[in-house]
């Protein structure tokens, strides 16, 4: 953790400190690393070809998804992006470093950001896709963050100028968000919600039709109408549906394997969530795809039933090393899931109140709702003003979210006077997003030279 942790250790020893004195910290480390040389993209001195990286990856995927994992990278460049983290993290730790640590995402890319319900039955969007956190500099974060919104913005259409823009603006609010968080109480910065509100804040409004509609639609996607779609009832029990290759049965044993491990999971929830969940009883498991980066992992749809005809659905997915981790100095985690939570935990304003781990045939996985009223905004949809907005949420959101594990006012203290910081990382950004084009035709040969099998659904 290096200076962050340095820093923030002179803060908490119980002497209060001037907020004067931590934003000169921040500046302090400006000094030693300036805003200018972010602008410059760095590859790793290693940096293998995409086709190596594909198949060193796809190691512990089940072997038959495989060809699904990469015929959905092969999409688009921006789709190459989302199963590339890795990749970049390569790249990311090759080029200059803040000195500020803060509990990463990982993996901060446009379309990581979601919708979902909160217990209260309030809708916010934040960061919802934690496999890769990781305690690492914050600017690793934002820089992926500013690139996905330049590749998200081509594959819509936008102009180079609209994509060069969204991703200034990202960087732009997220300064902007860091600064207005380091002047808020404590308390009430830390229990800051990315809801309508931060829209407003970040000068986004033009997307607020946008979200109105995203949420209208997460209100209603809930496991019951999981239930409704994908089950029926057969004899006394409820049974998946299956929808090869997407949703699909696993044998007796295998179903048998992830109920047996449900009990440490229950051992992982607050004592309150553990009354909660103990109230329903399982229906039937089933195995489902998801995503792009998750393709080949396991991941399974457990099927719960409460009070009369009430359903719940679980998801257990698994939880592999960080894609990061080969590049920063952390400590091996003891358990993959446990460490996912954590950072959720941390980084989110508002976790699902049934989020925990456990592990089924040796292997490590989180466990959570399906589906607790969520949704989300497609970046590669959104014209070009919308695309602006969208980046200044998604760039206040992160700030956010990342103000939670450093103090606000060390970000701010370096983000200060930060037009040359915005400037940089566009820069960055545009780069990168031109690297990930190049990569992403590499993978097309390596699929046309039959190298890498594909299969597209």
């Amino acid at each position: 953790m290096g200076e962050h942790r340095r820093a923030e250790a002179a803060v908490a020893l119980g002497r209060w400190t001037e907020p004067e004195e931590v934003l000169a910290r921040g500046r302090a480390l400006r000094d030693a690393v300036p805003h200018d040389a972010h602008r410059r993209m760095a590859l790793a001195a290693d940096r293998p070809s995409v086709a190596d990286f594909i198949e060193a990856s796809n190691q512990g995927r089940l072997p038959d998804l495989a060809p699904l994992r990469v015929g959905r990278m092969l999409a688009s460049p921006f789709s190459f992006f989302r199963g590339g983290a890795g990749l970049m993290a390569g790249d990311l730790a090759a080029g200059p470093r803040s000195g500020l640590d803060a509990q990463l995402c990982g993996d901060a890319h446009a379309a990581n950001f979601g919708l979902y319900g909160t217990p209260e039955g309030r809708i916010v969007m934040d960061i919802n896709d934690f496999d890769e956190t990781l305690p690492g500099p914050w600017e690793w974060d934002l820089k992926r963050l500013a690139t996905s919104l330049v590749l998200a913005g081509r594959e819509g259409g936008v102009s180079e100028r609209g994509c060069r823009d969204a991703a200034s603006d990202a960087v732009r609010a997220y300064r902007g968000a860091a600064r207005h968080l380091a002047e808020l109480p404590f308390l009430e910065s830390w229990s800051a919600l990315g809801d309508e509100s931060v829209l407003s804040k970040s000068k986004a409004d033009d997307l607020l039709d946008e979200f109105s509609k995203a949420a209208s639609k997460a209100r209603k996607n809930t496991s019951a109408k999981v239930a409704a779609k994908w089950t029926r009832r057969d004899g006394e029990h409820w049974r998946f549906i299956e929808d090869p290759p997407v949703l699909t049965r696993i044998p007796d044993a295998e179903a048998r394997a992830v109920v047996d491990a449900l009990p440490s999971y229950v051992d992982t929830l607050r004592e309150s969530r553990y009354n909660l969940i103990m109230r329903y009883g399982v229906s039937d498991v089933a195995f489902r795809v998801v995503g792009t980066g998750s393709v080949g992992l396991r991941n399974y749809l457990i099927l719960l039933h409460g009070n009369g005809k009430e359903a719940l659905v679980l998801q257990a997915k698994e939880a592999r090393r960080s894609a990061l981790a080969p590049f920063l100095d952390v400590p091996e985690a003891k358990h993959e899931g446990k460490r996912v939570v954590h950072g959720a935990r941390l980084v989110q304003a508002e976790t699902d109140i049934l989020l925990g781990w456990t592990t089924i045939g040796g292997r490590h996985f989180i466990v959570r709702q399906f589906r607790n009223r969520k949704g989300g905004i497609d970046a590669t949809t959104l014209k070009r003003d919308d695309l602006d907005d969208y980046g200044r949420f998604a760039g206040a959101l992160l700030a956010r979210a990342h103000s939670r594990s450093v103090d606000p006012r060390l970000l701010a203290g370096y983000c200060a006077d930060g037009e040359g910081l915005d400037e940089a990382f566009t820069r960055y950004a545009v780069d990168y997003a031109d690297r990930t084009t190049a990569d992403h035709e590499e993978l097309v040969a390596a699929v046309r030279s039959g190298r890498l099998p594909a299969h597209v659904g």
